[in-house]
């Protein structure tokens, strides 16, 4: 068994992206491909879930006007990181 990979951003730490994110469909009131946040928009961490497949943490972050958009760690930046070592808690 594979184990889990920690994520790098706690839930309600503060954060912005690093690219623009456009529709892809889970907005259906805005046109397909619609920008929704534009690059260096801050959010907020609202929860934290993992892809399986990829063994990587999904991020979900809400940003202003009430998107609540999935993100991966490198699509996000933040001043602060928590990187977790292994072997210490």
């Amino acid at each position: 068994m594979i184990d889990q990979r920690a994520p790098i951003y706690q839930w309600g730490q503060k954060v912005s992206t690093e690219v623009d994110i456009f529709n892809d469909g889970s907005y259906p009131d805005h046109a397909p491909e619609a920008l929704l946040v534009a690059a260096g928009t801050e959010g907020e961490i609202v929860q934290i879930g993992h892809h399986e497949e990829a063994n990587i943490p999904v991020y979900l972050v809400e940003f202003p006007g009430g998107y609540v958009i999935g993100c991966f760690e490198e699509e996000l930046s933040s001043e602060r990181k928590s990187v977790q070592v292994a072997g210490l808690l």
